[in-house]
């Protein structure tokens, strides 16, 4: 996740929350793994107004109310799946952006999605592997930290290797700019 100016330095934290809040209605469960919706809210900390939450939807039509202020996407992570009437290929996100207060989810079986969404990044980003930066020599530093395995921490109780970060490309990196200008 990328994270606001002034939280982007912090140290690496893991937090562990085994139980979730979820609802359910009309053949849906939402379990809700940050932010909030449909009225429950995760403990999980956030840095910035956002959702994520697991939809577990039964075979028929849900009409999910959400943010209007939010960028969203639906990912497909079982199942087959239509987004407001286009199908969804597992893997692939759905992307809706902000001003939309509803988003229509139709499945021919059972199907699970992901949910994640937040008001668009007030900065300029650039993504590249792993990393989120705001310049190319943020990137090529994150990198370099994450070889040299600094600032990124470790996975306690694994005793296997990071893997290693590919090469930079010979082309200059450009970030995407902010949606919200």
């Amino acid at each position: 996740m990328a994270l606001p100016s002034e939280v982007r330095d912090q140290s690496p934290h893991f937090e562990h929350h085994a139980d979730l809040p979820s609802v359910a209605d009309h053949g849906l469960t939402a379990r809700v793994v940050m932010g909030s919706f449909f009225g429950e809210e995760s403990k999980a900390a956030t840095y910035s107004p956002l959702v994520c939450a697991e939809l577990i939807l039964a075979a028929g039509r849900v009409t999910l109310p959400v943010n209007k202020n939010f960028e969203h996407g639906l990912l497909l992570t079982e199942g087959a799946a239509t987004v407001d009437g286009e199908p969804v290929t597992r893997g692939d996100l759905a992307y809706r952006p902000t001003g939309r207060s509803a988003i229509d989810i139709e499945a021919p079986d059972d199907a699970t999605l992901l949910l994640i969404g937040g008001k668009p990044f007030e900065e300029d980003l650039l993504m590249w592997w792993n990393f989120v930066g705001r310049s190319q020599d943020e990137i090529a530093s994150a990198r370099e930290d994450w070889e040299a395995g600094r600032r990124f921490g470790s996975v306690v109780e694994d005793d296997h290797l990071p893997l290693p970060a590919p090469e930079l490309p010979t082309i200059r990196l450009l970030p995407r700019p902010s949606r919200r200008r």
